[in-house]
């Protein structure tokens, strides 16, 4: 049973990045915390637990629990095809980025690189930002078929909201990422639905 919280966990991670993805996209902003909790969870490479990845906080999920919940289950509300892509490109270039282990060695030593530039700025910095974005740009986007985000073409235009987009991305990885370890498959997404779906109405109960 912990392990399929923790799955939940993970899953409405890789939901949050996804769901803040189109947000920026369309409005140009995000909710700060919502933002910082992601970009955090990149550079949380030895944590305690898989909570610990988030800020401990399951609070910090909110956002992603309702998109999970929403996508998944079995209730009125209209579905968001563009957040479902998203996801679902999440997890399959995630796949493609497991298996090869030379990306995953540049992978790691980039993020340290990041590491050590948090020691000059701030996690929501350009700077940090910037360098998570060509990490995804160089390392991640290579492995398929890029993402394609649609949106407002203004916003879009504007390389600070791009780097922000690919940051995410690059979060939406680290989750799902996190959730395989954690035993996270597709197949569980397709048959286990309203376990997932129960799971997260938990959750989102405990904040």
């Amino acid at each position: 049973m912990q392990d399929f919280r923790e799955q939940t966990v993970t899953l409405a991670a890789v939901c949050q990045a996804a769901q803040l993805v189109q947000r920026l996209a369309r409005q140009g902003q995000v909710d700060t915390d919502d933002l910082e909790t992601l970009l955090n969870s990149i550079l949380v490479t030895s944590p305690e637990n898989t909570l610990a990845v988030y800020g401990g906080e399951l609070s910090h999920l909110r956002s992603g629990l309702q998109t999970l919940i929403k996508h998944l289950g079995n209730n009125n509300e209209a579905k968001d095809p563009e957040v479902t892509r998203y996801v679902v490109s999440l997890l399959s270039l995630e796949r493609r980025l497991t298996k090869n282990n030379k990306k995953l060695a540049e992978l790691g030593a980039r993020i340290e690189q990041c590491h050590r530039q948090l020691e000059h700025f701030e996690l929501n910095s350009d700077t940090i930002i910037s360098s998570l974005a060509s990490i995804y740009s160089d390392i991640i986007s290579p492995l398929g078929t890029p993402i394609q985000v649609a949106g407002n073409p203004e916003i879009l235009r504007q390389q600070q909201n791009q780097h922000k987009v690919r940051a995410l991305l690059l979060a939406g990885i680290r989750s799902a990422v996190l959730w395989r370890q954690v035993g996270g498959k597709r197949r569980n997404i397709l048959f286990s639905r309203s376990k997932i779906v129960e799971c997260a109405e938990q959750l989102l109960k405990q904040i």
